[in-house]
């Protein structure tokens, strides 16, 4: 899971940068109000020697970096078909390259790239240029294997928006779901774009809830594959599991501590469903509710200083805060009958959570200081569990009713949704990992 390009034989050649400073400026700012979709212009690669394989590779990479460009819902990528540049006869670099000819149709960024494909490995060359001012912006290259020109398309796609948007991207995480196989539900990961698919268990029974540790190597989640609903810890790396808790009753895992050492967990081995933080080295534990409701589905600020939770402690489910000691109680949720499940933004500020609406659940998003929300999904079936990417700018979750069983990504803002997955017996739960490089 947290494996690096080993196979490629050089990570990374910063070759060209031509603008001042340039990891220090923010060309487009993604969280504006008034954000709207930038005009990009993605060529035809360019062999740069003689290869059999010339023209399939030509269309490839521009063809993967247009698709992986559209996904992040940040850019307008400008069909071919627009294009006046001849691309093959064009150059690559800034001297050879007509940039007026880029400005007549609209583009504000363009990417120009070449390769060469010999039997020692594959080498490509990425360039992301400003049309306006006609000026190199970065310039990477990158050698490994051909089967690594994934890799190197999503690697330069993460440091293009890093120099864009000053965040990196997200092609280097995966989201954990929960997927039916008949009577039975297991765990499976996929790319953020995406692409594999894996397996992660093989129980043949019930397994439910994955919650991934802060550096991606461990996933937590409930399993019945014992009989009882008991808390498990895969290791990602060495393939190993063990049995973390076992109480008779509800055992159910919530965010992990960013030094891996602690677990929130829903326990009801003392009676009603409460929180707790778990020690998972030693497994003590801090209880952190002692109210005679159910208080469930506990998750951590970034600070750790707070942990929001549900309880139905004033009649009904609604999303409240504690101290990370478990004092100093307040409800958040003030709207709706029925909120749930909530998950806390990476940059602080915010909860995602579901909410029922007219029968249905949608996402919501509520700024903790202001008690502002945002409705963010409005189709008219459920969609539940929210995760946040690593970043903070994209939310995962599940949809469910009326034939449809996925999972969607949706940029903060409420705009560009996507199916990531679906699948006809059923999905749900979705969790996004950190970034795993």
């Amino acid at each position: 899971m947290r494996k690096k390009l080993n196979s490629l034989s050089v990570l990374v050649i910063l070759f060209l940068i031509v603008v001042g400073d340039a990891w220090g400026k923010v060309y487009i700012d993604i969280d504006s109000p008034s954000f709207h979709k930038f005009p990009i212009a993605v060529s035809e690669f360019k062999a740069l020697a003689p290869t059999a394989k010339a023209d399939d590779l030509n269309l490839w990479f521009a063809d993967e970096l247009s698709r992986c460009l559209d996904i992040t819902g940040y850019f307008q990528v400008l069909d071919r078909k627009s294009f006046l540049e001849d691309q093959q006869k064009a150059g690559i670099t800034a001297e050879g390259i007509h940039f007026d000819d880029w400005t007549t149709i609209g583009a504000e960024y363009l990417v120009k790239g070449g390769f060469q494909s010999t039997s020692q490995g594959l080498t490509a060359e990425f360039r992301l240029f400003d049309v306006v001012k006609g000026e190199l912006v970065i310039g990477k290259r990158y050698s490994g294997k051909p089967e690594d020109k994934k890799k190197m398309v999503l690697r330069f796609v993460d440091e293009l928006l890093a120099i864009l948007t000053g965040e990196t991207g997200n092609f280097n995480t995966r989201i954990a779901f929960v997927k039916k196989n008949g009577a039975a539900k297991e765990i499976y990961t996929i790319n953020f774009d995406g692409s594999d698919l894996r397996r992660i268990t093989n129980y043949n029974s019930l397994t439910l809830a994955p919650r991934w540790s802060a550096d991606g190597r461990f996933l937590a989640f409930t399993s019945y594959k014992d009989g009882n609903p008991d808390i498990y810890v895969r290791d990602l790396e060495g393939g190993s599991t063990k049995k973390l808790v076992s109480y008779r009753g509800m055992n159910i895992p919530g965010a992990w501590s960013k030094n891996g050492e602690r677990l929130l967990v829903t326990l009801s081995r003392e009676g009603n469903p409460d929180i707790y933080d778990m020690n998972v080295k030693n497994f003590l534990l801090q209880r952190l509710t002692r109210d005679f409701s159910i208080d469930v589905s506990p998750a951590r600020s970034p600070d750790e200083k707070s942990v929001a939770f549900v309880s139905n402690r004033n009649g009904s489910p609604q999303v409240y805060l504690m101290d990370a000691d478990g004092g100093n109680v307040r409800l958040l949720t003030v709207r709706g009958s029925y909120n749930t499940t909530p998950a806390w933004s990476p940059r602080g500020g915010k909860i995602a959570y579901e909410g029922s609406v007219n029968g249905r659940f949608q996402i919501f998003v509520i700024d903790i200081a202001t008690g502002d929300i945002q409705q963010l999904t409005f189709d008219p079936w459920d969609h539940e569990n929210p995760a946040w990417s690593p970043d903070g700018r994209y939310l995962a979750y599940s949809v469910s009713g009326y034939g449809r069983n996925r999972i969607e990504i949706i940029n903060a803002d409420g705009k560009n949704v996507r199916i990531l997955y679906q699948d006809r017996d059923g999905c749900q739960g979705a969790a996004w990992s950190p970034r795993l490089q």
